[in-house]
């Protein structure tokens, strides 16, 4: 090229279609981004554990527990997504596991496919059906008032073969995995099933054996359960207790008196709770009382099955406060062994 040659300008057709390509880049680039935060950037924080999803909840019930528990950093992301992967319509209840990062993509066909993270159940000891009822809708979709009403339905009860006072033995005491959503009368009729699994030919001809039925061994347990601190005394008491009601002897179990007069603070039974008038005061009603006194563990049904075959009448906390008992197979043996006992909780200033 000579020094008076001028370079050559770009036609004007080629400036057009690169301005173009440029501008379609752009575009592109913009939604391209848009399309990967609405579908596959991680959106989900740090904020709540779960998101729970409550029957009959529309999509606008679900984003409203979103927005206000901080689930999400970009609610409108997820709402856009959810609308073009038709969430509205199909949104299932449950207990959904989240997991910080997750897109919004993931979380739409988690809620979709109704994959819930499952519960699990762990209850024993629990003293009363008021208490199981509220633990029970601290894990579950139903409220307490729920539990209590199905608890104390004569026509649920019934068909289950069990009564008002009773249905306490139904709930064996162990760890169950079930959906948070499991609706009230699904739950008893699982624990029929646990219940049914658990009393099998064996444990039922243990029952049988004792003259007792599989209820009976249950609110017997319950008491055995209250009485001992210890595993291994369980069969011990529980023999002991089958002796007196063999022998048409009042129970005069402690832990009954207490529940009887609904009081469980007591550490001492004084004459005073002793004149309480109920079927559970079995200082003065001979047998069983018509129910549980609280959840007996697994461990007490099978002391009681599996009772040891002792003489014992009498027992006492000893002395020491260990939590240990001293048997006794004579009234008088008995009252030595409870004037020690009354003489330390004298010297603690135990006197209820």
């Amino acid at each position: 090229m000579t020094q008076t040659e001028q370079p050559k300008k770009p036609k004007t057709g080629v400036k057009i279609l690169f301005a173009a390509a440029v501008i379609v880049l752009i575009i592109g680039g913009y939604f391209g981004l848009k399309l990967y935060k609405t579908y596959f950037a991680g959106n989900v924080t740090d904020k709540q554990q779960y998101l729970y999803v409550r029957t009959g909840y529309s999509f606008d019930d679900v984003l409203r527990d979103i927005t206000m528990q901080q689930i999400l950093k970009d609610e409108d992301s997820f709402a856009a997504a959810a609308e073009k992967m038709s969430l509205r319509t199909a949104i299932k209840p449950g207990r959904y596991r989240l997991k910080k990062g997750m897109t919004n993509r993931a979380l739409i066909n988690m809620l979709k496919a109704g994959n819930q993270d499952p519960v699990k159940l762990k209850f024993q000891n629990i003293r009363k059906k008021e208490n199981f009822a509220a633990y029970l809708s601290r894990n579950l979709e139903p409220d307490s008032a729920t539990f209590i009403r199905l608890l104390d339905s004569t026509d649920l009860i019934s068909k289950h073969g069990f009564n008002t006072e009773n249905i306490y033995t139904m709930f064996v005491p162990n760890t169950y995995e079930m959906y948070w959503n499991i609706s009230a009368p699904e739950f008893f009729d699982r624990m029929q099933k646990e219940y049914d699994k658990f009393w099998t030919t064996e444990r039922k001809q243990k029952a049988k054996a004792l003259n007792l039925t599989p209820v009976q061994v249950s609110i017997l347990a319950s008491i055995v359960d209250a009485e001992a601190l210890f595993d291994k005394e369980m069969p011990i008491i529980a023999g002991l207790y089958l002796n007196r009601l063999n022998r048409g002897i009042l129970l005069q179990a402690d832990p009954t008196v207490i529940f009887a007069n609904d009081d469980f603070t007591v550490k001492r039974v004084t004459n005073a709770l002793l004149k309480v008038s109920s079927p559970y005061n079995t200082y003065r009603y001979a047998g069983l009382p018509p129910g549980p006194i609280m959840m007996p563990s697994i461990r007490a049904i099978d002391a009681v099955l599996n009772r040891d075959e002792n003489d014992y009448i009498y027992m006492c906390a000893k002395e020491d406060f260990s939590g240990y008992h001293a048997f006794a197979t004579t009234r008088e043996e008995h009252e030595k062994n409870a004037k020690k006992y009354r003489e330390a909780l004298n010297k603690r200033n135990i006197f209820r």
